[in-house]
C-alpha cells in the first residue's frame, strides 16, 4: 500500500496554491469591508467621537446620528428648555441633552422612498425592455444588427455630464424636471443598453431547439418565449437586473441636476445633512448605512443567480 501513488489531476490547484489564494481572497475581503465597517461604527458615535483625533475605536455606541437624521431639530436656550415639560421618549431626551428640541421629522423618508421607487421602476423597465430587444437580435435576422447593437452600446460610452445639460434643457421643456417618471425613464434609457449587450450573449447561450420543439407542441412564438426561454434565461436576467439596479441606486449625476425636492434620491440628499455648526457625520453615516441595505439585500437574495450568471456559458459542451 505504501507503494501506491495517488493520481493528481494537472489542472486542480495544489496545497499551497490553495492556501494563497485563500490569504488573496481574505485579505481583498477585509481591505474591502473596512470602509463600510467604519462607516457603520460611525454611525453609532456621538458627533464628538466621531472627529476625535485620534479616531476612536473603542467608543460608547450611540443612536444620536439616527435620531439625528430622521428629525429635525432646533436649539433653544436654557431658560426656554426650562419651561419646557419634561421629555417623554429616549430620543427627545436625547436631544435636550444637547440643549435643541425636535421641531418635526426630516426628508430622509420621501428621500429613501424616492430612490426606491426610481431605482426599481427603472430596473424592471431596463430588464423587461432588454429582454424583449435581447431575445429579437438573438434570434431574427435584423438588418445592420451588428451597427444597431455598436450603435446601442455606444450610448454607455458618453460620461453623464456630456449629455446632462441637453437632458436638463429638454426635460425641462416637456415638465419632467424633478419627477419620479422623467428620472426612471432617464435612467430605463441609459441602463437598457447594458441590458440588451448582456442578455443578448445569455439567450445565445440557450439552445434554438427549446423554442423549436414548444412551437411543434402547438405553443405560438410568445408563449414559447415565455416557458421555454425565460426560465433557461432567469440567471442572466437576475445578473442583469443587479448591475442596473447598482447604476440606478447610485447615480449622482444626473440626480443633482435634474432633482430638487419632489422627486430628489438619497446620493444628492446625503452630502447635504447639515448638523449644528457643521457636518454631522454620525448622521451623515447613519444615512449611508440605511442606503446600502437595501441594494446589500437584493444582491444577497440573488447571489446564486449572480453567480451563475456570470459564469454562464463560460464552459461549453
Amino acid at each position: 500500500m505504501s507503494g501506491l501513488s495517488q493520481a493528481h489531476s494537472v489542472v486542480a490547484p495544489s496545497t499551497a496554491t490553495r492556501r494563497i489564494a485563500g490569504a488573496i481572497v481574505i485579505v481583498y475581503a477585509l481591505v474591502t469591508l473596512i470602509p463600510l465597517l467604519w462607516i457603520i461604527a460611525t454611525s453609532f458615535k456621538t458627533p464628538p467621537d466621531s472627529i476625535a483625533y485620534p479616531p476612536k475605536i473603542v467608543f460608547t455606541p450611540s443612536l444620536e446620528g439616527y435620531v439625528n437624521l430622521f428629525t429635525t431639530r432646533t436649539r433653544q436656550s436654557p431658560e426656554m428648555l426650562a419651561q419646557l415639560p419634561p421629555p417623554t421618549t429616549w430620543y427627545d431626551k436625547l436631544v435636550r441633552s444637547r440643549n435643541m428640541v425636535i421641531a418635526g421629522p426630516s426628508n430622509v423618508i420621501p428621500r429613501f422612498v424616492n430612490s426606491i421607487i426610481i431605482a426599481f421602476g427603472s430596473t424592471f423597465l431596463a430588464v423587461f425592455l432588454g429582454t424583449l430587444a435581447a431575445y429579437g437580435f438573438s434570434r431574427f435576422r435584423v438588418p445592420l444588427k451588428d451597427d444597431l447593437l455598436f450603435f446601442i452600446l455606444s450610448t454607455r460610452m458618453m460620461p453623464p455630464i456630456a449629455v446632462a445639460i441637453p437632458i436638463y434643457l429638454m426635460y425641462r421643456e416637456i415638465g419632467l424636471t424633478d419627477t419620479k417618471l422623467g428620472m426612471i425613464l432617464l435612467y430605463t434609457a441609459v441602463n437598457v443598453s447594458l441590458a440588451v449587450w448582456l442578455l443578448k450573449g445569455f439567450i445565445d447561450e440557450i439552445p434554438r431547439e427549446y423554442e423549436e420543439a414548444a412551437m411543434i407542441d402547438g405553443y405560438t412564438r410568445l408563449q414559447a418565449f415565455r416557458k421555454a426561454v425565460l426560465p433557461q434565461a432567469a440567471t442572466g436576467i437576475a445578473a442583469t437586473a443587479i448591475f442596473c439596479l447598482i447604476f440606478a441606486w447610485n447615480e449622482y449625476a444626473f440626480a443633482v441636476l435634474l432633482t430638487s425636492g419632489n422627486a430628489q434620491t438619497m446620493p444628492p440628499f446625503i452630502p447635504f445633512i447639515i448638523g449644528e455648526g457643521g457636518q454631522d457625520w454620525p448622521a451623515v453615516a447613519a444615512a449611508t448605512t440605511l442606503f446600502v441595505i437595501p441594494i446589500l439585500v437584493f444582491t444577497i437574495l440573488l447571489r446564486k443567480h449572480l453567480l451563475r450568471g456570470i459564469t454562464f456559458g463560460a464552459v461549453r459542451k
